[in-house]
This record gives C-alpha cells, sequence and structure tokens, in this order.
C-alpha cells in the first residue's frame, strides 16, 4: 500500500497524516470544512502544536493533499477514519459522524480497498454499524471483497515528547486478512504494532485506557476535597506517594475535566454495557465525582471573596486558561466554560485569559460565548478583577507576574506553588 485517505483533519487525523507522509506514503486528507482545506492546501496549520512549516513542506513535495471531495478515495489503497464521536444531550454516543462518513465512502470504496475506523467508540461499531453503512452503499462484502479494522488513536497534545510514530498502535481486524493489511499499513509509519484479536478488543483497550484515566482522576479529585476538610494539601500528598518506586501512578486533581476523551468516552462502555444487562458502577460515580468539581471550585471562590467581604454577586473574576489541558489550543469540553457559566449566573462578571484561544469559536456545546476574547496580558487589566481563577496551568504563563498583579487567587492546579505570594492571597481548590 502506497497511498491512503484519511478522513477528518482535526487533532488526531493531520497529525496522522503528516507521519505517514513523512514514512513516504502519499496521502490524501479528506474533510468537509472547506475552510481547513483551503489553509491545509495553502501550507497553514490551524492546530498550534503542528508548525505551517511541516504542512508546507509535504504539499510542496506532493505526498500530501487536502480536499472536500470524497470521490477521490477511490484512488487510494486505504482509508482512515478520524472523526469526532461526542455525546448527545441525553449523554447517549452520538456516531452519526462516523456512520455519515461511511455513506461518503461507500460508492467510491473499490474491492481489495482497507478502511480502518480510528474515533473512539463502543465494542461493536466496526463490525456491526460501520460495517453494515459500507457494505449497503457499496455492494461489497467486508472480510472478504474489503478489508475493515479499528486502530484506536492516541494523542497526547500538549506533550512535546510525544511523537506519533513512536506511540505503540494497537490494531484489530474484522478477519485474519484484515487485520493483516492494517498492520502491514500502520507498520509503514508506527514503530511498534500491537495486534489484538478483534475490532472489538481493540475498541475496548481505547476505552479502558480512558476509563482507567477518569476513575484515578476522579479518585484524587474527591480526596482533594476530603483533605481540605482536614487541613491537608492534597498535592503534598500526590508529590510523596509518586516517590513510592513501585505499586503507584500520579494523578492530579483539576476543577473538572475537559477534552473529548475522558469526560465522554467511558459513557460509550457504560451506554453499550445496559444492553448487555451490566453496570458500570465504577465509571458512573467517577463521572458524578469530576462532574461536581465546578461546582466544588464555584465554593471555593465564594469563600475566598467572603474572607475579603466582597461577595460573588458584582465581583469581577478572571478565568485563566480557555483549553482543557496546558498548552493546547483545545478547548473541547472544557471545565473552564463551565466555570464561566456558573460564576455568571452568580452574579459574577466575568471574562478569560488564554495565549492559545485569543477568541473563543463556535461550539456545539457553549455557542452563546462565541466571538468573546481573551484580556491583554498587562498589569492594568489584570489589577481590576477582584479574583483570578486559574483553571488551566499554561506554561507560558507568568505567574510571578500574576502573583504582583492579581490581589486574590484561587488555584486549581498547584500552579502557584512554587511562586512566592502574600499571605492568603492564594487559595487552593
Amino acid at each position: 500500500m502506497n497511498s491512503i485517505a484519511i478522513v477528518g483533519l482535526g487533532y488526531v487525523g493531520l497529525p496522522l497524516s503528516l507521519q505517514f507522509g513523512r514514512a513516504g506514503l502519499k496521502v490524501l486528507g479528506l474533510d468537509i470544512d472547506a475552510a481547513k482545506v483551503a489553509k491545509l492546501k495553502e501550507g497553514q496549520s490551524y492546530i498550534h502544536h503542528i508548525p505551517s512549516a511541516s504542512i508546507a513542506e509535504q504539499i510542496k513535495s506532493g505526498s500530501f493533499d487536502a480536499t472536500t471531495d470524497f470521490s477521490r478515495a477511490r484512488d487510494v489503497d486505504a482509508v482512515i477514519i478520524c472523526v469526532p464521536t461526542p455525546l448527545n444531550k441525553n449523554r447517549e454516543p452520538d456516531i452519526s459522524y462516523i456512520l455519515k462518513t461511511g455513506e461518503s465512502l461507500a460508492p467510491h470504496l473499490k474491492k481489495g480497498q482497507l478502511i480502518v475506523l480510528e474515533s473512539t467508540t463502543y465494542p461493536g461499531t466496526t463490525d456491526e454499524e460501520l460495517r453494515a453503512v459500507l457494505e449497503k452503499g457499496s455492494g461489497l462484502k467486508a472480510g472478504t471483497e474489503f478489508h475493515l479494522a479499528f486502530s484506536p488513536e492516541r494523542e497526547d497534545p500538549g506533550n512535546p515528547q510525544s511523537k506519533v510514530a513512536d506511540i505503540p498502535k494497537v490494531v484489530g481486524g474484522l478477519t485474519a486478512a484484515c487485520l493483516e493489511k492494517a498492520t502491514t499499513l500502520y507498520g509503514r509509519a508506527i514503530k511498534t504494532i500491537v495486534p489484538v484479536s478483534s475490532c472489538r478488543a481493540a475498541e475496548a483497550t481505547k476505552l479502558l485506557e480512558n476509563i482507567f484515566r477518569g476513575v484515578n482522576i476522579a479518585l484524587v479529585n474527591e480526596l482533594k476535597v476530603v483533605y481540605a476538610a482536614m487541613g491537608i494539601d492534597v498535592w503534598e500528598v500526590i508529590h510523596a506517594a509518586k516517590t513510592k518506586p513501585f505499586g503507584f501512578m500520579p494523578f492530579f486533581p483539576g476543577p473538572g475535566l475537559g477534552g473529548h476523551c475522558i469526560p465522554i468516552d467511558p459513557f460509550y462502555l457504560t451506554w453499550k454495557a445496559r444492553e448487555y444487562g451490566q453496570a458500570t458502577r465504577f465509571i458512573e460515580l467517577a463521572g458524578e465525582i469530576n462532574t461536581a468539581m465546578p461546582d466544588y471550585v464555584v465554593s471555593c471562590v465564594i469563600e475566598a471573596l467572603n474572607s475579603r467581604r466582597k461577595a460573588m454577586n458584582g465581583s469581577r473574576i478572571l478565568v485563566l486558561g480557555l483549553a482543557y489541558k496546558a498548552d493546547v489550543d483545545d478547548d473541547r469540553e472544557s471545565p473552564s466554560y463551565v466555570l464561566l457559566e456558573k460564576l455568571k449566573n452568580r452574579g459574577a462578571t466575568v471574562a478569560y485569559y488564554d495565549p492559545y484561544v485569543p477568541v473563543i469559536r463556535m461550539t456545539r456545546e457553549h455557542p452563546q460565548w462565541a466571538g468573546q476574547k481573551s484580556i491583554s496580558w498587562t498589569k492594568e487589566a489584570v489589577e481590576g478583577f477582584d479574583c483570578v481563577l486559574i483553571s488551566t496551568a499554561h506554561r507560558q504563563v507568568n505567574y510571578r507576574e500574576l502573583a504582583e498583579w492579581a490581589p486574590l487567587i484561587i488555584d486549581t492546579r498547584n500552579a502557584m506553588a512554587a511562586i512566592p505570594t502574600t499571605k492568603g492571597q492564594v487559595w487552593k481548590a
């Protein structure tokens, strides 16, 4: 296989496209967003940690191209699908993006072609729903006339040490031949391939990875609240515990969960498990704890303001960090939006600062904030707020300046731990 198409040129699809291009394959990027495609064809990046030079180089060499024309999928040997899998308003899986992509690809599917799904989803999606759509629209049989596989994405945005080629790739196929075809493809660009017995095993692997993180984050979030009531700093406890060289892995608390993985993916399994009459109590309890964290943070803000004889109603509050994670520009499912809403609903005047999100883009979840701009990072601007709430601890932020400028800081990320501050100025939340 020498040519592939990758559907969905976001935080997963674009880096994967560039890696396959570096490995010598001819890559076609497919996306329904014409604006994204136009930028890519001009050699421009719209993702902070992906340099434009990397895209421009591959566009110029001809190893990468982008289009909205799905009919061009017939010209490649394999297609990898990297589209969103959100939850709907009832917190049920929404695999409509996967199915619509399948419908768009099916008429152009050819014999011998490989289709791989990378979008996180519940076990059975690939060999049931996606397979049915592809077979119906193409008239071809999966496993004999075309190959079908699942390989979960593993991206770690904001981590400069994380390279696509170095992250082991789990792959599961519909048949043994499908698995062989998929492992051969990924072996061209990824150093370590981890084959598993089926598409469902690969789908379940991704869910386990994110459930593990979600449950453990919930644990330290709960301990944060408990230890705070006892006058114990949970951050100190975690840093002491992680000196144990065996049997312990550190997880860190925060103001809530964000991103397109941990707040969403575990509930794909919760939903699917009901079909088999199974309960997922750990997952649901972890979800309740993590979802409640913004309320705990708001209560800390109220307490801190009260200590200075200020009410929440009428106070000016700056939320520092809109992205869901440090050093990225991805604000999907960010708890900062929840905090902004809750603070505003209690009468506060709110604003935000984020060097990675200068203007809030239109989102499905928080359209009311679209167009709002980050404040400027100046002494005059920061001093004008009664309180600064650190929601995301970007390394680019000058926390020494924050300590000098802000009259009151609520720190949910332990960002101020090493910064000299005025006594009583910093509250941990």
